[in-house]
């Protein structure tokens, strides 16, 4: 998401104002700004820029991949807690190219800094416990789950956990939506899904590479289903699709990177093709 910063001139700032300046006009991290002296003069720069970026073309851009990114999959850890509470999660990727990794420092104060990030993505509320989780080779935050009035009570997806990686991955959980009769592929919300983890991602703030690998993948249980959920209402019937097969996981195979901007105003364009991917996957 553009970020367009102007700084009123001939004002004198208080310490932390002055200090939070510093930290937006760093060339290396933070973004380039215009001043302005009155509101009148601001109003017209503003106006200026918005029809700048209306006219823009789509950051969106797609670049076919040379070589595959090493991707963490949460599905290949047998001491996940996360996947061994949750019989089937979908769980999504995002891996910036050309990135050095983060340092034992690096890690560490973006791990301190997590639960802060997800809090101000207003994605859980002020009241709700986050776990932080710390791990030689990354950083977690595990979101507490709702329990269902009654067995068979019908299930939204949920977000479960966030983990930066100290390669540079930052990946996502999220339980599917289920009922009495197991979890569900929704070729309708399975989309809007991946599309809100995608926007949760970029909100984090943390990856700022120009071009990334995004990657989604499916746990799967025996009673999974593509199926249509509905919040209110159990289904009766369902065809599992692993019923008989073994518990082989559901994955995306990149073969493009892509621009930042899937992480924000292209999360809608991004997340059909690797929705539909699973599906197909489930339907073979």
């Amino acid at each position: 998401m553009p970020r367009i910063v102007y700084r009123k001139q001939d004002v004198m700032f208080e310490p932390d104002q002055h200090k939070f300046v510093r930290v937006v006009e760093a060339y290396a991290t933070g973004v380039f700004r215009d001043s302005f002296h009155t509101s009148t003069d601001l109003m017209t720069k503003v106006v200026g820029k918005v029809k700048e970026l209306e006219s823009a073309a789509s950051p969106l851009a797609f670049t076919k991949l040379g070589q595959q990114p090493t991707i963490h999959w949460a599905s290949d850890s047998t001491a996940s807690q996360i996947v061994s509470n949750h019989d089937s999660v979908l769980e999504l990727h995002v891996v910036p190219l050309d990135f050095p990794g983060y340092s034992a420092r690096e890690l560490d104060q973006l791990g301190a800094s997590l639960v802060d990030r997800i809090r101000t993505t207003r994605t859980v509320g002020s009241e709700v416990a986050l776990n932080p989780i710390r791990s030689g080779g990354y950083a977690a935050v595990g979101f507490p789950t709702s329990r269902p009035r009654s067995w068979g009570t019908p299930q939204r997806g949920e977000l479960v956990e966030c983990r930066l990686y100290k390669t540079g991955q930052l990946s996502t959980q999220a339980t599917l939506p289920r009922d009495g009769l197991g979890a569900i592929l929704d070729p309708d919300a399975l989309p809007q899904q991946v599309a809100d983890l995608l926007r949760f991602s970029g909100a984090l703030n943390i990856v700022q590479a120009n071009r990334i690998v995004v990657a989604a993948g499916v746990s799967t249980e025996a009673l999974m289903s593509v199926d249509t959920f509905h919040p209110r209402q159990s289904r009766r019937s369902a065809q599992p699709v692993g019923f008989g097969r073994s518990r082989r996981p559901l994955r995306t195979e990149p073969d493009e990177s892509v621009t930042l901007a899937a992480l924000g105003a292209g999360a809608a364009e991004v997340a059909p093709h690797l929705a539909q991917a699973l599906i197909l996957q489930a339907g073979r």
